[in-house]
């Protein structure tokens, strides 16, 4: 075995270099500086997630002071999160970068961004806090399994060939299909939840809105014939379909659902969103009373955007430079269908290129939420994604990741510690 230069500290060994392992790994050595904790990061690109996700800008977390609603923000772990987050939250995430020199800001939608808009701040303050506690980066050198070792510990074997002896070990790979991490969490004998993506927008191809791409209807709300998902928020035409938060937090929701529908669904929108049907009619009959000479297709009272509109009163059967006065009743109800009902066959879906989270992992079940350590195999912990934990678009996902990692990393050196004690 390769390392024995380290047997008498303990070894910590971090498999995954993304915000979770990061977090993890830094909490780790802070809290016990003698230990000796390496990152294992399978590509050339540690954090890499962490630099793309907020079109580049980071959405760190997400203001909310009630934790009990913030929780509910995750549409797997949400109950399990509680206890967690009213330790480490959105509160002591903000906190924990501002004492590291990463002020935020918070937008209208309540989505926290570093101040300088710039992901790279956030990276630059992650690798710097590992470089300062003593963590070891290890780029390209992937962990390929993880078996039991002599004395309690962990024999580990990456992917190159080598091998090593841990004390402890943090799985920290992330969700997705064919993850390092489910494997070796499987091997171990945990139970994985499959995983399946989660944060998708829907692919559309529908006179209405083709051509249309980057216009958004700012609220609006969206759900799936014969379920009972809806969501509300903006919605947004993109070359694909539809996107935007409405969508996405529907995709959140309805990850499985939709997964299990082979992403065929009738998708509806309600464009002019809090209306129902019959009240948007009598909005527009109104408007018809107040303006008979105006045509009907250079207003509406919904503030919706002019060519959304214009595509909505020729989808009604009703030509776009016609006046007000010359609609009738018939035409009036098709519009306010149009308007507040709007029908879209959904054929596919498209991953979020800035999200791209995933549903599924191990079941949180057999991980003691306090210290995410295994129930199954003591010395065994887990943060971020790889967990059954997912979150809607805001910032939570990346708040799990930093709230999993903590406790993962300051349960991992207090353990150390304590044993250190023990046998001292």
């Amino acid at each position: 075995m390769a390392g024995d230069s380290t047997a008498e500290r303990l070894r910590v060994v971090v498999a995954g270099g993304g915000a979770a392992g990061f977090f993890a790994a830094i909490a780790c050595a802070e809290a016990d500086p003698a230990a000796d904790v390496s990152i294992h990061e399978a590509t050339l690109h540690p954090l890499a997630k962490v630099r793309v996700s907020g079109g580049g800008r980071c959405n760190v977390t997400h203001a909310c002071v009630d934790i009990g609603e913030f929780a509910r923000c995750y549409p797997r772990g949400a109950r399990e999160l509680i206890g967690p987050l009213h330790r480490f939250g959105p509160a002591e995430t903000v906190a924990w970068f501002g004492g590291r020199g990463v002020e935020t800001k918070t937008e209208k939608d309540g989505r926290m961004f570093p101040v300088t808009d710039n992901s790279a701040t956030v990276v630059d303050c992650l690798m710097g806090e590992a470089g300062k506690a003593g963590v070891r980066l290890l780029t390209q050198s992937g962990i390929r399994s993880v078996d039991a070792g002599p004395g309690g510990r962990f024999a580990v074997g990456l992917f190159g060939g080598e091998s090593m002896l841990a004390d402890r070990v943090l799985i920290a790979t992330g969700g997705t299909k064919g993850s390092a991490g489910l494997s070796i969490a499987e091997g171990l004998g945990h139970a994985v939840a499959p995983p399946v993506p989660s944060l998708f927008t829907f692919h559309v191809d529908d006179p209405r809105i083709r051509g249309l791409e980057g216009l958004s209807a700012p609220a609006a709300a969206a759900s799936v014939r014969g379920t009972r998902l809806r969501e509300t928020g903006p919605v947004l035409v993109t070359h694909w379909g539809l996107s935007g938060p409405a969508i996405l937090k529907l995709s959140a929701w309805g990850a499985r659902e939709l997964h299990d529908a082979g992403y065929a669904f009738t998708l509806v929108v309600n464009w002019a969103e809090p209306r129902s049907a019959d009240q948007a009619r009598l909005e527009l009959e109104a408007e018809k009373a107040d303006h008979p000479r105006r045509q009907i297709s250079s207003a509406n009272p919904f503030g919706l955007p002019a060519r959304l509109w214009e595509r909505l009163v020729i989808a009604s059967g009703t030509a776009a430079d016609a006046q007000w006065a010359n609609v009738g009743k018939d035409a009036l109800r098709r519009l306010a269908v149009q308007a507040t009902q709007s029908e879209f066959a959904v054929t596919g879906k498209s991953m979020n290129k800035e999200e791209f989270v995933t549903c599924g992992g191990v079941r949180l079940e057999e991980v003691d939420m306090s210290t995410m350590e295994s129930r199954i195999r003591p010395g065994l912990y887990f943060a971020g994604e790889v967990l059954d934990i997912d979150g809607i678009t805001g910032g939570y996902n990346f708040q799990a990741a930093w709230t999993t990692g903590w406790h993962a990393g300051r349960a991992m050196a207090r353990r150390g510690a304590a044993e250190a004690t023990h046998h001292s």
